[in-house]
């Protein structure tokens, strides 16, 4: 029996954390606290790096729409404001008031964190490594499927409620 255990132990392992895991990534929320993205297991989750002084940034309207129409079918909106390439405001508590006052914005928003570069959040930094993926603007997104595997990518000219992209997201909260 306790050969058996070991066996069936080793044989779990060898499947692969990322099958069945969502990858255990934590933001800090700009709200206070920390997004950690392993509470989000089951649900599909769309990350985009975001800037208030940007010419994208009409899009936070856009990921808001998205959050409220698909939050009750298991999509999770995240936005990572970035400086990385110059167009966020000075601080935290200038990039929540704006997105509030100027977009309602109620999705789940990491602080002002580093997507590129040594500095890079560790989250960035896997995508790079293993799946070729950084942000090359700002309003890049990436899908999680449920399971927490990477599933696609998509540049700043794909608005969130795009049709090609909706019909991802639409094609990933079907599945198991």
């Amino acid at each position: 029996m306790h050969i058996f255990l070991k066996a069936l132990i080793l044989f779990i392992s060898s499947i692969g954390p990322g099958l069945t895991d969502i990858p255990n990534f934590s933001f800090k929320s700009i709200d206070g606290g920390n997004l950690n993205l392993s509470d989000y297991k089951g649900k599909a989750v769309l990350v985009t790096n975001t800037a208030s002084r940007c010419g994208f940034t009409n899009q936070y309207s856009d990921l808001e729409e998205l959050h409220k129409e698909y939050s009750d079918r298991g999509l999770v909106v995240i936005a990572v404001p970035s400086n990385d390439f110059n167009q966020e405001l000075s601080s935290n508590s200038k990039v929540k008031e704006f997105c509030n006052v100027s977009f309602g914005l109620t999705v789940p928003m990491t602080e002002v964190t580093s997507i590129r570069g040594k500095g890079a959040h560790p989250f960035f930094n896997w995508l790079r490594k293993e799946h070729g993926f950084q942000p090359k603007w700002n309003f890049y997104k990436v899908l999680l499927d449920k399971k927490g595997s990477f599933h696609s990518s998509y540049n700043s000219f794909t608005k969130p409620n795009s049709p090609s992209l909706l019909k991802v997201v639409d094609e990933v909260l079907k599945q198991p």
